[in-house]
């Protein structure tokens, strides 16, 4: 008799409202029609609570794991299982807070059961995953994004509790009230395509599209390429960046502005020429040790579910959600303007 293949959830109770506490039952009932032998667990504010249990059950033979939460849960359970030689396929029930991994992968968000049906589609990316490596913090994995710089700074200024009420509004608010205080950072970025050493006020390292609910910032980005997408901001001018901003939502047209480096790199290192202030290295929104770092693309490293009907097509469907945060971009915008005449 042939094996039944196996399946765990790993959710956060907390996220998006508790609404995965919810829901539970449904998920399993649906997994288990997709045939597998399905079980749970419900993370704790233990640390790596999420980590342990995905190491656990992936050394055990589990065939799958399904992550339900935000992007820090599924950080941390690609950090369960990224490092060892045999990996479990993934997928993603997103319920947090910008959701930006199930943007790339084109996973219903909000929405536990249609989430878990996407599994039933069979279909799978062999996703790149993302390895820094430095001194202090020592090997951590990111799946999205690893940013250094003031604004990228916001995440840890925004307590939880805010990001649970308001989501992304948190980050807009507190976006604005840092865009008055942008350092200028002297760097040295060594990638495959040469060295820049110069002065910037954000870099951006990107394994997705999607980042921070903005769908434009890596236009070109491809999910099992090999490539990172390095982005440096080479102004701290105020009304430069805001200039930006506005060229991202403008179908991200920044990429040929001359304030911006846009690069293509299997791996990087980026170090701080400012030996009197420390450059924070912020990995999924979490913080991910501080610079120098080496960023090393591990291509095709996992394999995690999507709707890849919906990934092969360019369009970008706006839902209620998407209109809301069109919305609040809008509103970023005003308040920003209200800022350059106030410094005026």
């Amino acid at each position: 008799m042939e094996r039944r293949k196996r399946a765990r959830l790993i959710y956060n109770p907390v996220s998006g409202q508790e609404i995965m506490k919810k829901n539970v039952a449904d998920v399993l009932h649906i997994l288990e029609g997709f045939g597998y032998e399905t079980s749970a667990f419900q993370t704790s504010p233990e640390p790596d609570s999420a980590k342990n249990e995905a190491t656990r059950v992936a050394k055990a033979g589990v065939d799958l794991i399904i992550a339900a939460g935000g992007d820090g849960t599924i950080n941390e359970v690609v950090n369960g299982i990224a490092f060892l030689p045999e990996r479990p396929q993934m997928a993603i029930i997103p319920t947090g807070t910008t959701n930006d991994y199930a943007r790339a992968l084109k996973i219903p968000r909000g929405n536990p059961i249609e989430a878990a049906k996407v599994i039933g589609k069979q279909q799978t990316v062999l996703m790149d995953i993302g390895l820094a490596k430095n001194q202090a913090a020592g090997e951590s994995y990111f799946i999205n994004i690893a940013a250094a710089g003031t604004l990228t700074e916001l995440t840890y200024s925004v307590p939880s509790q805010l990001k649970t009420i308001f989501g992304y509004l948190a980050y807009v608010v507190k976006g604005a009230e840092l865009l008055p205080q942008v350092q200028f950072t002297p760097v040295r970025v060594t990638h495959d395509q040469g060295v820049f050493e110069g002065k910037i006020s954000m870099i951006f390292v990107a394994l997705t599209n999607s980042i921070g609910g903005f769908e434009q910032i890596v236009p070109d980005a491809k999910l099992d390429d090999g490539m990172f997408t390095l982005i440096m901001v080479k102004t701290g001018n105020l009304f430069e960046i805001l200039h930006l901003i506005r060229l991202v939502i403008d179908g991200g047209k920044h990429v040929d502005s001359d304030k911006i480096e846009y690069i293509k790199t299997r791996q990087l290192t980026v170090e701080s020429l400012d030996s009197n202030n420390r450059m924070m290295l912020n990995l999924d929104g979490e913080y991910g040790g501080d610079a120098p770092v080496e960023l090393v693309n591990l291509a095709n490293h996992i394999a995690f579910f999507a709707d890849t009907d919906k990934v092969a097509d360019e369009a970008i469907t706006l839902d209620m959600e998407d209109t809301s945060r069109e919305d609040m971009t809008k509103r970023f915008i005003e308040e920003t303007d209200h800022l350059e005449d106030t410094i005026k």
